[in-house]
């Protein structure tokens, strides 16, 4: 896939990581996939920019536990209003965790929570217009929301960010929606009230694009993460889930 110069308004433009100690982080990630770190400076609290082949492909940031937040990757939507896009997402059952800021001259930022309590970012580009490549080895691949009130869901992400939707499937055992549709698809978003287990937020998974998902997964081992879904030949690749050294969860799709 080309290298993108900017998302589509409301598909996912960025992802970072929420982590609490971002030193064996970059080695963790940087030896899985191939990553480079380039830091961003102290003006921008010590975040890390993650580049594949020299195009950004993620960030990291540090958590220093003050939050209770545990590490996690997070995903952004793209806007080209921040502020009104967070006003949308409150008219509409959710809640601002982060209310729309600059970044300096990079962008606008907000986090918000939807009806189903799931963190999403927003991100408003200015000189940072996000990831550059998409669906390719070692970049960010599927985005995927898995929520109890997947009615709701569908209509906060067609609603506040004009999302195009398509039920992929609408039977009880497997409802889907996606944004966009065919190869335009961008995102999707799954019924998960059967399987998410108790105490198990609604929450945003990534997908890392891997040319062979079970050596990924061994060397995931070696690099002190952990498996938590061995691979599993799907309809959409063969997929798997994973921890890195210090918990926070990503899924891996080969073959896709």
């Amino acid at each position: 896939m080309p290298k993108r110069d900017a998302a589509p308004l409301g598909a996912p433009c960025w992802v970072d990581l929420f982590t609490s100690d971002p030193a064996k982080i970059k080695t963790f990630y940087g030896q899985l996939f191939g990553w480079t770190a380039e830091e961003a400076g102290e003006e921008y609290g010590g975040y890390i920019n993650f580049h594949k082949d020299g195009v950004a492909v993620a960030g990291c940031m540090r958590n220093d536990g003050q939050s209770g937040t545990p590490d996690v990757w997070s995903v952004y939507l793209a806007t080209d209003d921040a502020k009104a896009t967070v006003d949308a997402a409150e008219a509409n059952g959710g809640q601002v965790v982060v209310p729309a800021m600059d970044v300096m001259e990079l962008g606008t930022m907000a986090v918000v929570l939807d009806p189903g309590q799931a963190a999403i970012g927003i991100w408003q580009p200015g000189l940072h217009k996000g990831f550059g490549i998409l669906g390719e080895t070692g970049a960010p691949s599927w985005f995927e929301l898995h929520t109890r009130d997947y009615d709701a869901a569908v209509v906060f992400y067609r609603t506040v960010f004009k999302w195009d939707t398509h039920a992929v499937s609408d039977a009880p055992e497997f409802r889907y929606t996606t944004l966009g549709e065919g190869d335009g698809q961008l995102a999707g978003i799954m019924d998960a009230s059967a399987f998410l287990p108790d105490g198990v937020p609604a929450h945003w998974s990534i997908y890392f694009g891997v040319d062979d998902t079970d050596a990924a997964l061994a060397r995931i081992v070696e690099l002190g993460g952990s498996i938590v879904q061995p691979a599993e030949d799907t309809p959409y690749g063969r997929l798997a889930t994973a921890a890195d050294p210090t918990g926070a969860l990503f899924k891996l799709v080969a073959g896709s």
